[in-house]
């Protein structure tokens, strides 16, 4: 998942023109079909057992690496990469670190029941990024935004008091999501050639674990039957495939359209970690969910209304 803020901005009288005909439905199309697959990511991880979360992690680096780099072959962007100047390279290797700890705390959460508070950081993900944008960039934020903030706040901390613990696998999430994003938004390349320039900075890493657990005889690559070696080595797919399906679509629709669709993964995931896992929900994390979605809906209504006085406003100019 690597996409989020901007909905507030992000309708220009050029989108506004997007947002008819057969690309835009296209492009609808590809936006739910990225969401969707990262909301059914709880479905796919737990088959990877009995490999830990390193393990899978390390394999879902290697794999994706090997489809990004064909695909970056296929489309001939290899001299974005060739030509990239220490600069870039250094923020490169900073997002790669980011989503690494992402991914690995997020299959983490997925295989040991916290279906639901991973949803919980995918959710408060957009306020994190708003608190972001005020720390590191001085931005200010309108009433609506701060509203927001301010409910957002209030559910963790219901959450940390009622439920006796800080609810760390929805910060860390949110803000190692967060910080992925902004550093994202300042890598001048491609959306292919960023990936597997990711890809090849996590590769030392991931081949250099791999190798040790092969050593040491703690692998499961070759111990758990072929189905498992196939199902690690889909993990390539599986992580590349809504990029690309979210590439697409982020070319095709408005961003205040995607700014709504994000919301559509950890919907996804929370039903699943209510409904198929069949995680606790007692009383407090109601409570603390329901000020999220409040805080959401407050944060999305303010971001369209700020979007409909910035089409208004070029009209006019």
């Amino acid at each position: 998942m690597q996409q989020r803020s901007g909905a507030a901005t992000g309708t220009t009288r050029g989108s506004g023109r997007r947002s008819a005909g057969p690309g835009h439905s296209r492009g609808l199309l590809y936006g739910l079909i990225a969401y969707g697959l990262w909301g059914l990511f709880p479905l796919y991880f737990p088959l990877l057992e009995p490999s830990g979360a390193v393990e899978i992690l390390a394999h879902r680096m290697v794999w994706s690496l090997l489809v990004s780099a064909v695909i970056l072959t296929a489309v001939r962007g290899w001299r974005a990469i060739v030509t990239m100047p220490v600069r870039v390279w250094v923020l490169v290797v900073v997002a790669a670190v980011l989503i690494s700890i992402n991914w690995v705390i997020y299959i983490w959460a997925v295989n040991n029941g916290h279906v639901v508070e991973a949803a919980l950081g995918y959710f408060i993900n957009p306020l994190v990024s708003v608190l972001l944008g005020v720390v590191l960039f001085r931005e200010r934020l309108r009433v609506g935004q701060w509203i927001a903030v301010g409910l957002g706040a209030t559910a963790v901390v219901v959450l940390a008091v009622a439920g006796g613990t800080v609810p760390w696998v929805s910060l860390a999430l949110a803000s190692t999501f967060g910080c992925y994003g902004l550093v994202k938004k300042v890598i001048p390349l491609p959306p292919t050639a960023s990936l597997t320039a990711e890809g090849l900075v996590q590769l030392v890493p991931a081949l250099a674990y791999l190798t040790v657990i092969t050593a040491t005889g703690t692998s499961t690559f070759a111990t758990a039957g072929t189905g498992h070696v196939l199902l690690l080595v889909s993990s390539g797919l599986v992580t590349c495939l809504p990029l690309l399906a979210f590439a697409a679509a982020a070319q095709a629709l408005p961003l205040s359209v995607l700014g709504l669709l994000q919301y559509l993964t950890p919907v996804i995931q929370f039903l699943l970690g209510v409904f198929w896992f069949g995680e606790p929900m007692p009383a407090y994390r109601w409570v603390g969910f329901v000020l999220v979605w409040s805080a959401l809906v407050v944060f999305t209504a303010d971001a369209m209304r700020q979007a409909r006085h910035v089409v208004v406003a070029r009209r006019a100019t």
